[in-house]
């Protein structure tokens, strides 16, 4: 009887590069910000990038979303360079930003908070009194989002009535709703408790399967369960980029965080 065997083959096509870094600097005066970072993000991966504070990965999700030009170095989208765009246009080609603290509207209901969020990658303004073709287009852009993230049934509750947790859902809905290929995440477990937690980690898995996800968070636990690849940054530089075993047996990440007070490796 012939053995049948099952090959994953996600594993075997290696997954193209959408987003990277090329001796990427952020200068603030004689502050190096950001040092010479070369790095890359590969389509259906969830990438993290950890660090003490002040490492610089705020920095460089700031740079990655086009909020900060680069002092020297390059971005590049896709193969294309993209460090001198305007800041709407790094919305315009997918790259969509979640922030530490919710960003979202709080007298607008969940859908309406989504459909403001896709008229980014779109262009104008929302306006429910707009042509109706527009109008749908953003609404069902919007309710996409919202099924993505599990809040299809509070589409028409009011932003400031549902949980801080929910909040934190529907801030990364806002993200999916502006059509992107890269998610740049920071912290989107700030705050929450082990329950709430649980359900963005397991939202991620999911999102991962679809999406280019950059990782910024605190929880290492999470952080070890979700990522695919893991860059440790140290005052601003590169220090290791890895799986989670390779990261946490390398004795310079060791080192590096001695002293920290930070005993997750």
């Amino acid at each position: 009887m012939t053995q049948q065997i099952v090959v994953d083959t996600r594993t075997l096509i290696p997954r193209p590069v959408v987003l990277e870094t090329e001796g990427l600097c952020k200068y603030w005066g004689g502050l190096k910000a950001l040092d010479d970072l070369s790095l890359s993000f590969h389509d259906h991966e969830l990438h993290s990038v950890v660090g003490p504070n002040g490492a610089g990965k705020s920095t460089l999700l700031n740079l990655l979303c086009g909020s900060y030009r680069p002092t020297r170095g390059r971005i590049l989208h896709n193969g294309e360079a993209i460090d001198s765009i305007k800041p709407w246009a790094f919305a315009r080609r997918g790259i969509g930003r979640g922030f530490q603290k919710t960003n979202i509207y709080p007298s607008m209901s969940c859908l309406e908070n989504c459909a403001v969020a896709a008229q980014r990658r779109i262009g104008g303004s929302f306006n429910l009194l707009r042509g109706r073709n527009s109008e749908r287009l953003l609404l069902e852009m919007a309710e996409e989002a919202l099924r993505k993230v599990g809040l299809g049934a509070r589409r028409d509750t009011l932003a400031s009535r549902i949980s801080y947790g929910e909040q934190r859902q529907l801030e990364i809905a806002m993200v999916l709703a502006t059509a992107p290929c890269v998610l740049l995440l920071d912290e989107p477990m700030a705050g929450m408790g082990h329950e709430e937690s649980q359900l963005i980690i397991e939202l991620l898995k999911q999102l991962k399967r679809e999406y280019c996800i950059v990782l910024v968070e605190h929880d290492m636990d999470a952080v070890f369960e979700l990522s695919d690849k893991l860059t440790v940054m140290v005052n601003g530089q590169h220090l290791i980029t890895g799986s989670v075993d390779q990261v946490r047996d390398d004795p310079k990440v060791k080192e590096a965080y001695l002293g920290q007070g930070d005993e997750v490796f």
